[in-house]
């Protein structure tokens, strides 16, 4: 088998502090939960401004491959001016049909539950990368509430899912330690059961739980009810009522994951960076930057505009070291790790260890990148500890992963002659990087 050789992407160097106004896609876990909870729903719904990237294509055409109907067309949106809209038109949903989920591990994770409900076999597949994703806690999950999975026991893709039109549902035990989108995904389609479920962690430390409180949040405004920890039930206790969901219009909110590179500019090169619409109130992890990034040396403020909220970010021109537990914003270590790698003092990321189950090993892939141009790195059991160092040009590899190829291009803002590999990557949840990224330095 003959190794893919990405081509290398001359990361642009900063030559002074950047200024821009940049308008991010929509949240791609936003987009990706709407398209299920939509795909289940009693009536037809609206997405406006979904994010159109390869895992949440990957959604859609999943979807639509079990029968669900999406129309896609441009339309004014809830909040005013106009964007992309998808028209979703929930219908039986059937098999045979083959879902290729990619590397997304929403796809992988979120449809096999929906599929229970399709009248006939829904097979799953994948990059190579996937069949290495944890996927068992699902699949013992789904057995254990009556459905019929065949994976030759391996608990990893590919398998196929024996749709029977209905599922019993009722209680499960789970160890959702290594993903909290094994909880996610089976209260998604939870509602649909003819029990409804109850989903009960029994494993170590839950990561990621904005994500699981997201889900809530967004299963409550189509109507479903939830028994949740937050809210006086049960510790890590989730309960979800057989019901109908309701079709709705939504408009997905920015993405603030990935607007973490553009703030990290503004830190790193000590220049200014306003990103529109950003939300006032949350459950995407991303808003954690706002206090992360201010305690590494920047600060911010939320202004309100005609046109609704904005974030501006500035950099004072100086970066200190962090200590840090990350566990429930994991998804943001890579860009944390970059600019702590350009800091003053070290740094030390915990709570994390899960990443090394992510697109890649993360904390590895960190570790090697980063030494690679010089610094100074070492692995944890939970983390990293860096030690910042003066660094050179060099390749830094991405391994197929989104946010290693943006950790890449900040480091790059500070240090000649980065070249990132396989930049292309980013088109998984960050559509057209390059040139956003050109557009914010000026280049």
């Amino acid at each position: 088998m003959t190794e893919t050789v990405h081509p290398l992407w001359p990361a642009p160097y900063a030559d002074g502090p950047v200024g821009a106004k940049i308008t991010v896609p929509g949240s791609k876990s936003v987009t990706n939960r709407a398209l299920v909870l939509a795909a289940l729903a009693s009536e037809p719904g609206w997405l406006r401004r979904p994010l159109r990237s390869r895992d949440t294509l990957l959604m859609s055409a999943a979807l639509q491959a079990m029968g669900v109907g999406i129309e896609e067309t441009v339309s004014s949106t809830t909040t005013g001016g106009s964007g992309e809209a998808w028209r979703i038109i929930p219908s039986g949903l059937h098999g045979p049909a083959s879902v290729d989920v990619g590397n997304a591990g929403t796809v992988m994770r979120f449809l096999p539950p929906v599929a229970t409900l399709a009248d006939g076999p829904v097979r799953f597949d994948g990059d190579p990368r996937s069949y290495e994703r944890p996927l068992g806690g699902v699949i013992s999950a789904l057995r254990a509430l009556g459905a019929r999975i065949d994976d030759d026991d391996r608990g990893t893709l590919p398998m196929t899912v024996h749709g029977g039109g209905a599922l019993e549902g009722g209680s499960v035990r789970i160890d959702a330690s290594s993903s909290s989108q094994f909880v996610s995904a089976l209260l998604l389609s939870g509602p649909r059961f003819n029990q409804g479920v109850e989903v009960r962690h029994v494993g170590g430390v839950l990561p990621s739980l904005p994500h699981i409180r997201m889900t809530v949040d967004m299963l409550r405004a189509v109507g479903a009810q939830v028994d949740e920890p937050e809210t006086g039930g049960e510790p890590d206790v989730w309960r979800v009522s057989h019901s109908a969901l309701l079709g709705r219009d939504l408009t997905v909110e920015p993405d603030l994951s990935n607007a973490q590179p553009f703030l990290a500019a503004a830190l790193v090169t000590g220049g200014r960076v306003t990103i529109p619409d950003w939300p006032e109130r949350t459950t995407q992890p991303g808003d954690a930057l706002r206090h992360i990034f201010t305690e590494m040396g920047g600060s911010c403020e939320l202004t309100t505009t005609p046109d609704g909220t904005a974030l501006v970010f500035t950099g004072s021109g100086r970066i200190h070291g962090i200590d840090i537990d990350l566990g429930e914003v994991g998804e943001l270590t890579p860009g944390i790790a970059a600019v702590a790698a350009l800091a003053d003092s070290p740094s030390t990321l915990r709570g994390v260890a899960h990443l090394r189950l992510h697109e890649t090993d993360r904390l590895a892939a960190l570790t090697k990148e980063i030494n690679g141009l010089g610094g100074d790195v070492t692995e944890t059991e939970d983390g990293l500890h860096i030690r910042p160092r003066r660094l050179r040009g060099g390749v830094f590899h991405t391994y197929d992963d989104h946010r290693m190829a943006t950790a890449g291009a900040v480091i790059g803002l500070a240090v000649k002659d980065v070249q990132v590999e396989n930049v292309a990557t980013t088109a998984k949840t960050l559509p057209d990087f390059p040139q956003m990224w050109a557009g914010l330095l000026g280049v």
